[in-house]
């Protein structure tokens, strides 16, 4: 249950960045475009030279930043596809688990819910409480959720001051201390 809720969250981020940074890119092509026309307009025109490398500098940026941004945007595409395959992976490993030990990952995730409830953890902390606990980094986490990482950070904070915790390990220990 828990995994499907992740992937949602998931693809609703992915799909939120991509469609963020693509509107970034069509901007960054029509000022590329347009620079390109004006130059090219220019030079039959019989502009200054000054004007002409003013035109090709600002043709230039715009192409770098175009550049850039679609390396970045290639760059997170890999690296959320890296998580969604780690996800995919653990998901695989917990169907193939005996039908004990999913009755116990069901009922440990009913705890942690409930606890996250009774913690009043809002939804944004809970979905961050339940990514904290699956081993992802606040980095990661920021970048599944397209937030900042203090962000994250701070909502983090949040959910061990609710919890009565100083920290990571031992929000993690939390749940399962007196069992060990």
């Amino acid at each position: 249950m828990y995994h499907r809720q992740l992937v949602d969250l998931e693809d609703s981020a992915i799909t939120m960045r991509f469609t963020r940074e693509q509107a970034f890119l069509l901007g960054l092509g029509g000022i590329a475009a347009g620079a390109a026309y004006d130059l090219w307009s220019d030079l039959g025109g019989g502009a200054g030279q000054g004007h002409l490398v003013e035109e090709a500098l600002v043709l230039g940026a715009a192409l770098g930043l175009f550049a850039w941004m679609a390396w970045e945007i290639r760059r997170r595409g890999e690296a959320v596809a890296g998580l969604r395959r780690e996800l995919a992976e653990a998901a695989a490993v917990a169907r193939t688990a005996g039908a004990a030990d999913q009755a116990l990952r069901r009922q440990l995730g009913e705890f942690i819910a409930a606890q996250f409830a009774a913690w009043q953890l809002s939804p944004s902390e809970r979905e961050i409480g339940w990514l904290l606990l699956k081993g992802l980094s606040l980095k990661e986490i920021a970048g599944l959720r397209e937030t900042a990482e203090k962000t994250v950070r701070q909502q983090a904070s949040a959910i061990y001051r609710k919890a009565g915790v100083n920290g990571r390990p031992a929000f993690a220990a939390w749940f399962i201390e007196d069992y060990l």
